[in-house]
């Protein structure tokens, strides 16, 4: 009996809207591979026959995934190479895959990365917001109050915020920005790498102007992209140093028990070493 190397599972970005962004990585790695997962197999299909491939392929979306491993483990188990790929963009990014991958890596497969395209990256790359942090929240919850929980969340936050929204909530999502972060800027950009590629910039209030005068800028899937929350002056918040705030203490009528603890719990350290400290500073007095 023959025994077999096993797979490698090829987690594969493919083209967000202009296909010559495939990377000849991605195309040579579709070629050798023995079959392909993917979200939608018709619309991956298309993909596949535009490069001249024809390759066994099953489905794996957000319904099917746990159900999946096993069987793509018993293909990997064989020494067949798979490839991961979503309707568009890197796998496991606000698509399916995170399951699978984590599954396979606990079970010590080796599962390889081909880099590519990313509605994220890309959007960020264009938007002329800071780029040096940022967090990425997936997509904002559809139903209005969830939404605008989410966005109160993210209101103090100094890193530039971004999230994917769908066509027909955009408006709703404006509307929902306008109430929490009147006057922020933010930059839509839709349709990235499509022949209508657009950045609309300004504030929530601006932006739902511009969609309304124009509502084909409310077409195609969004990357929405929020500048962070002004950062807090230092004199803003006056910066005292300890035994300022103990004189403060003491000065107030707080005793030094009480001052002890109020000190642990605002710069840290043991209530002990507050207590003793302060005691010093009252016998000073």
């Amino acid at each position: 009996m023959t025994e077999h190397n096993p797979g490698t599972l090829y987690v594969v970005a493919t083209p967000i809207g202009n296909l010559d962004d495939l990377t000849a990585r991605a195309i040579r790695v579709l070629g050798q591979v023995a079959r392909v997962a993917a979200e939608d197999t018709r619309h991956s299909g298309r993909l596949l026959a535009h490069l001249g491939l024809n390759k066994p392929m099953l489905s794996l979306h957000e319904h099917n995934e746990a159900q999946r491993v096993e069987t793509l483990d018993s293909y990997l188990a064989a020494g067949e190479d798979i490839a991961l790929i979503s309707d568009a963009g890197t796998p496991l990014i606000s698509d399916p895959g995170f399951i699978l991958v984590r599954e396979l890596r606990a079970r010590k497969r080796n599962i390889v990365p081909i880099p590519g395209p990313c509605a994220l990256i890309t959007a960020l790359s264009g938007a002329g917001l800071p780029t040096d942090r940022f967090v990425f929240a997936g997509f904002l919850p559809a139903k209005s109050g969830a939404k605008r929980q989410a966005l109160e969340s993210w209101k103090t936050r100094e890193e530039t915020v971004v999230f994917y929204e769908s066509p027909h909530r955009i408006v709703a999502t404006l509307e929902a920005l306008q109430e929490q972060m009147a006057g922020r800027d933010v930059v839509l950009a839709r349709e990235l790498t499509k022949t209508f590629e657009t950045f609309l910039q300004g504030t929530p209030e601006s932006l739902l102007e511009q969609l309304s005068a124009d509502p084909n800028q409310a077409r195609g899937e969004f990357v929405v992209i929020i500048a962070g929350a002004p950062q807090v002056k230092q004199s803003e918040h006056q910066d005292i140093s300890a035994d300022a705030l103990l004189e403060a203490l003491l000065s107030e009528g707080v005793g030094v028990k009480q001052g002890a603890a109020i000190a642990a719990r605002m710069l840290g350290g043991r209530k002990q070493a507050w207590y003793a400290r302060l005691q010093a500073i009252k016998s000073e007095h």
